[in-house]
């Protein structure tokens, strides 16, 4: 990817960062909830998510369980026996989730443990973040990482926020673990983006950028659309990498939903009938509005 030269993140204002949807802007406070995955097997998967990625159980059922950081759930397992294993860029739906760790040294505590589990962990440096990368028994994707401060991003003058892939610098990690030992997911950890593959990415701007209400933030990216709310480097990546193959399927392993928390019900109104006036349907239930992209990726609304 090239791009023009680069400015501090904080030499522009706020208004100048990515570009804004035409009709609806999602506020700076919203949050993604929890991520509902269909998987094979709970026993494998429950001693995937505690033991590599390091979540603790909240609840267990008998064919699902909710697991997160000790103080809110982040991830519902449902199990279905017989799902297929997602196959790498085989499937459209589910790249990654990503949970947003509160600090470095955080980062390199998992990174240590994960590999003393004999977990393959991949890394890169996005320049804004430093991620790793594992996989579950089913083969979903899973990114762990944490956040550079706001002062440290670049942008463009057009206001598009600069990432890149490099290597991460493993002995600082290390070196800012220092010898704590670790205990888990800690508190604070959230879950800080998604990432789909989609077929489209004109088509799934019209969902994502002007029905949700989510701004651009990086749009030069080969192949790749990234969105974000509040001036984030992204809460949503979407990327083509797969086209040409079909949408998951109830028969395979795959995300069944996310959510997206808004900060009150005026904001909630007004991203369902930005969707509605987009063309998509938006569905009443319980628990909140269901709404759902070109390929069946389905968001949750609902308030805080």
């Amino acid at each position: 990817m090239t791009l023009p030269s680069s400015l501090p993140y904080l030499s522009l204002p706020s208004e100048r960062i990515g570009i804004t949807p035409p009709h609806h802007t999602l506020p700076p406070d919203i949050r993604l909830g929890p991520v509902v995955l269909q998987i094979a097997d709970l026993t494998a998967s429950l001693e995937f998510y505690t033991r590599v990625i390091g979540l603790h159980v909240h609840e267990q059922r008998d064919r699902g369980a909710l697991l997160g950081s000790p103080d809110q759930v982040l991830l519902e397992l449902r199990e279905k026996k017989g799902v297929r294993p997602a196959p790498h860029r085989g499937r459209l739906g589910l790249y990654h989730f990503a949970l947003l760790l509160p600090t470095r040294a955080d980062l390199g505590r998992f990174i240590r443990n994960a590999l003393a589990q004999g977990a393959h962990v991949g890394q890169s440096d996005h320049h804004f973040s430093e991620a790793t990368y594992l996989q579950d028994p089913d083969g979903l994707s899973i990114e762990v990482y944490c956040d550079r401060p706001r002062e440290e991003w670049a942008v463009t003058e057009e206001g598009q926020i600069i990432g890149g892939s490099g290597p991460l610098d493993l002995p600082a990690l290390m070196a800012v673990a220092g010898t704590a030992p670790w205990t888990g997911i800690p508190n604070g950890t959230i879950l800080g983006h998604l990432h789909f593959y989609v077929s489209d990415l004109d088509r799934a701007a019209r969902f994502y950028h002007a029905g949700l209400g989510f701004s651009k933030t990086t749009w030069e990216f080969p192949a790749a659309l990234f969105v974000g709310a509040g001036g984030y480097h992204h809460h949503l990546g979407l990327n083509t990498w797969a086209a040409g193959s079909a949408p998951s399927s109830d028969d395979d392993a795959r995300l069944l939903t996310w959510d997206l928390i808004l900060p009150d019900v005026a904001a909630l109104e007004r991203t369902a009938a930005s969707l509605r006036g987009e063309g998509f349907e938006v569905t009443s239930t319980p628990e909140g509005l269901l709404a759902s992209d070109p390929w069946g990726i389905t968001v949750r609304l609902r308030v805080s």
